[in-house]
């Protein structure tokens, strides 16, 4: 009997020991309420409204079926009006934003304000105020607001480049137009890059947002501001625990611009560029796939007045290190007009630094659709496809003002087909040399070894330049 006492007494010894070690290692959750407090009078509603409907100016986000509602923008031209019911022409759409300076501005989406003939801010305190725009800027979603009202209280602005995965976030808005709501979770992601957006690298959470969310601020918990929510990846229209926020150093940017110039002006480097595969790495003697391969230069745009070339890889743009070619866009479309900077390439195998002048991107037009004909062809199968020589005629058509390239005819199995290559491609290279022929083509792949990986400069129908990896068999 006293055996089983100690017994029962040593266990409870132990457990009381081993709940007091769980509960001092546990980490608590963070309290919110502070932060809520000394910021729901900066956080304010927007809605607009328009007296025409415009039905071209929905947002484009992704034109796919499976993938229809992939990064909603949160509200379209009619807000909640339903599509099919026949309404006066008048129509109105909400969403959030904050107060950015105690003299009247405020921030917002682009998409919330786009194409209104209103906007009407309603603070805190229930003032509704009629705000002007003062401009506003689509590729990076960001509109700045300006009313004429006392007592404002705004925001503490925080770094994004001090945002780190895993940490606590919180947003405060007004989803479905239930004003002050606040959400919390932590990041989840950062410098995300998403379709039709080349020059944000958002910020991935898990904070439930949802339609009205819009253009309100993400909190860090010091209270500052680091993003500005904007998209969700969404197949049901809801919140399904993806959301993005523009990061605030990009808007901070865009937001300086506006108040100076009414524009936004971003850097151009003048390239195409795609990522590097591990084959293609493999290719070019990398150990691992990093950086942005260079696949075309735009002719007239600053590339073509540098040492830069076609099969270049940058690894570096302005002492900052581009690890995937989706966050070279960003970096130089924040760089500052006509600034020198560095770009570290890779080269034939050698790192090589090159100086190089940023200039301004410039308005987009729509290129020319080219008629093209498959004339007959004396052909080559090789590889798993079969190529052909290119006439005169086929480089006129094409746009094409050399002597190089010839065509593929068909893709009819590997390596080939695993490469990527398709019928119609123009090979321009293989492993850094020029072909000219099939002859020529033929003769390069008999000196190379088998199952070593060579790089196809190739250019598809559309005048775009990509690189491919082909395994020779």
């Amino acid at each position: 009997m006293k055996i089983l006492i100690k017994y029962i007494l040593n266990l409870t010894l132990f457990s009381s020991v081993l709940i007091n070690s769980v509960m001092a290692n546990s980490v608590e959750l963070p309290d919110f309420t502070k932060l809520v407090e000394d910021n729901k009078a900066s956080i304010v509603n927007i809605s607009t409204v328009r007296k025409k409907n415009n039905s071209n100016s929905v947002n484009p986000d992704i034109q796919n079926e499976e993938l229809n509602d992939f990064l909603k923008k949160f509200f379209g031209d009619k807000g909640f009006e339903e599509p099919n019911k026949k309404k006066p022409k008048r129509s109105q759409s909400m969403g959030s934003g904050f107060v950015y300076s105690s003299n009247g501005y405020i921030i917002t989406n682009h998409h919330v304000i786009a194409d209104a003939d209103q906007i009407i801010v309603k603070l805190n305190d229930k003032r509704e105020l009629d705000a002007k725009l003062i401009g506003s800027d689509p590729s990076s979603d960001i509109a700045l607001l300006k009313i004429k009202a006392k007592n404002l209280k705004p925001v503490k602005i925080g770094k994004s480049e001090n945002v780190k995965v895993g940490q606590w976030v919180l947003a405060i808005g007004s989803p479905f137009g239930f004003e002050s709501t606040v959400t919390a979770g932590i990041v989840s992601a950062i410098g995300r890059s998403l379709p039709n957006d080349n020059y944000v690298p958002f910020i991935q959470t898990d904070v439930a947002i949802n339609p009205g969310n819009s253009g309100g601020p993400l909190f860090n918990l010091n209270g500052e501001v680091i993003g500005i929510n904007a998209q969700i990846f969404s197949r049901s229209g809801g919140f399904m625990g993806l959301s993005f926020a523009i990061p605030m150093d990009v808007a901070d940017n865009v937001v300086t611009q506006i108040k100076k110039s009414g524009k936004v002006s971003r850097g151009w480097l003048g390239v195409y560029i795609q990522e590097v595969t591990n084959n293609l790495a493999k290719s070019f003697g990398m150990k691992n796939p990093s950086g942005a391969l260079i696949s075309k230069i735009i002719s007239g745009g600053p590339a073509s007045k540098s040492d830069l070339k076609v099969g270049d890889i940058i690894l570096k743009f302005d002492n900052k290190k581009i690890d995937t070619s989706s966050s070279l866009p960003p970096i130089v479309g924040n760089t500052r007009v006509g600034k020198n900077v560095n770009i570290e390439i890779l080269r034939n195998g050698k790192r090589k630094k090159i100086k190089f002048k940023v200039e301004e991107l410039p308005v987009q037009t729509a290129s020319k659709n080219i008629k093209k004909n498959n004339p007959k062809k004396i052909s080559k199968n090789i590889l798993g496809m079969t190529i052909e020589n290119m006439s005169d005629e086929d480089r006129k058509i094409l746009g094409i003002d050399n002597d190089l390239g010839v065509k593929v005819r068909e893709v009819s199995g590997n390596p080939a087909y695993e490469s990527g290559l398709l019928k119609n491609d123009i090979i321009y290279q293989i492993s850094g040399k020029n072909v000219m022929s099939v002859k020529q083509f033929e003769g390069i792949i008999k000196k190379m070894k088998k199952g070593d990986f060579a790089s196809l400069l190739v250019r598809r129908s559309q005048g775009n330049s990509i690189y491919l990896a082909i395994k020779i068999e």
